[in-house]
C-alpha cells in the first residue's frame, strides 16, 4: 500500500520543458516519412527541413517550442549516428576511415588554402574567414564552435558563419544526390563524396540516407574520421593566435588548450558509434534488428533535420551580407569539385 503522505512521482521539468519543441519535430518528421515513402527518391530528410523551415518561418517558434527543437536538432541527431553504428564492424570502419584519408586530407588542405586565397581577394579577412574555412573545411558548426573561443572570435563572426555553412548545408541535401545520380556514382563514391564535400554531420547524413543505406554508412565513417581533424587545427591555432596578438599588438593572454580540453573535442557520438559497431562487431545483435534500429535512426534523422528547419534563422543570412554568403558558396564548390577530382585520380569515383 502507498503511504498517502508520500508525493507521486514527477516528471523532471527538463522534460516538460522539451516536450513541445520535440513533439512538433516528430510530428514533421512522420509527414515527411510519408513524403519519403511515396517519393522515395527525396527521402525524408529532406521534405523534413524543407517542410521545417516554411512552418519555422510561418510560425516562428518562441521560448515554449525552442528546447525541444534545440534538443532534437543536437541530441536527436547524434543519437542517429550512434545507431548506425551497429551497420558496420570495427574493421570495415577501419578501412573505410583509411581509405578516406587521401580524399578527406586532401579536401580540407584545398579548403584551408582556399579560405584563406579567396577570403582575401573577397575582403572576408580575419576571424570571420577562419571561421567559414574551418566550418566548411571539417565540421561545419562544430568546427566553428570549437575554433571561436581559442581563436577569441567575437559573436557576430561566429553567427555569420554559422549562418553561412547552414545555408549550403542545405544546399548539399537538396544538390548532391541529384549530382551523384547524374554520375552514377555508387553508394560507396557517393558516401565518400557527402562525407567529405558536405559541412556538417547532419547534413552529410541526410544527404546520404537519401541516396541509400550503404552510402549512408559510408558516409558517416568518413565524417566521423574528418570531425577528428578539428583536434590538430585548433591546437594549431591555439599555438599561432598568442604569436599573431603578439605581433600585432594586441594585450591579451594567451589562449591554452589542457589536454582534458583536446579529449573534450572528441564527440561523444562518435565513441558511441564507435561502440556500437564494435558490439555488431561481436555478433550479439540479430540480424532481423539491423532493419528495424536502421528505420529507428532514419526517422530520428527526419526529426533532427525537421527541428534543424525549425531553428532556421532567415534574417541571420541577409544580416551576414553577401561577402561571406560569396564566400562560403566558392569554399562549397572547391571542397565539392575537389572531392570528385581526388576520387577519380585515386581511382575510387
Amino acid at each position: 500500500m502507498t503511504d498517502a503522505s508520500t508525493p507521486p512521482p514527477t516528471v523532471p521539468e527538463w522534460v516538460l520543458a522539451i516536450l513541445p519543441g520535440l513533439g512538433l519535430a516528430v510530428a514533421i518528421a512522420a509527414v515527411a516519412t510519408l513524403v519519403g515513402r511515396v517519393v522515395p527518391l527525396v527521402g525524408a530528410a529532406v521534405p523534413g527541413v524543407v517542410l521545417g523551415v516554411v512552418l519555422g518561418a510561418l510560425i516562428k517558434p518562441g521560448p515554449r517550442l525552442k528546447p525541444g527543437i534545440a534538443f532534437a536538432s543536437k541530441f536527436v541527431l547524434q543519437l542517429s549516428v550512434v545507431i548506425l553504428g551497429i551497420q558496420l564492424s570495427l574493421a570495415e570502419a577501419a578501412k573505410v576511415g583509411l581509405q578516406s584519408l587521401p580524399v578527406m586530407l586532401g579536401t580540407l588542405a584545398i579548403c584551408l588554402v582556399g579560405a584563406w586565397l579567396i577570403g582575401r581577394a573577397l575582403g572576408v579577412v580575419g576571424d570571420l574567414r577562419t571561421l567559414i574555412g574551418v566550418g566548411t573545411g571539417i565540421c561545419g558548426a562544430s568546427a566553428i564552435a570549437a575554433t571561436a573561443p581559442v581563436i577569441g572570435a567575437v559573436s557576430v563572426d561566429v553567427a555569420y558563419a554559422v549562418s553561412t555553412i547552414f545555408l549550403f548545408n542545405i544546399a548539399a541535401v537538396l544538390v548532391f544526390p541529384l549530382i551523384g545520380h547524374l554520375l552514377g556514382m555508387s553508394q560507396t563514391a557517393f558516401g565518400l563524396f557527402a562525407g567529405t564535400a558536405v559541412n556538417d554531420t547532419s547534413s552529410v547524413v541526410a544527404a546520404a540516407s537519401t541516396y541509400g543505406a550503404v552510402a549512408t554508412n559510408h558516409a558517416v565513417v568518413v565524417k566521423l574520421v574528418r570531425t577528428l581533424m578539428v583536434i590538430p587545427i585548433v591546437v594549431t591555432l591555439a599555438s599561432w593566435v598568442p604569436r599573431r596578438d603578439a605581433s600585432a599588438g594586441a594585450d591579451g593572454a594567451p589562449r591554452r588548450l589542457s589536454v582534458a580540453r583536446v579529449f573534450r573535442l572528441v564527440p561523444w557520438f562518435l565513441v558511441g558509434f564507435v561502440v556500437m559497431a564494435a558490439i555488431n562487431s561481436t555478433g550479439v545483435i540479430p540480424a532481423a534488428a539491423h532493419d528495424a534500429l536502421t528505420a529507428v535512426s532514419l526517422f530520428l534523422i527526419a526529426t533532427a533535420l525537421s527541428a534543424i528547419g525549425l531553428s532556421t534563422d532567415l534574417t541571420g543570412f541577409r544580416r551576414a551580407g553577401w561577402r561571406p554568403l560569396a564566400l562560403g558558396g566558392l569554399l562549397w564548390i572547391v571542397v565539392a569539385l575537389s572531392s570528385l577530382g581526388l576520387q577519380w585520380a585515386f581511382g575510387l569515383l
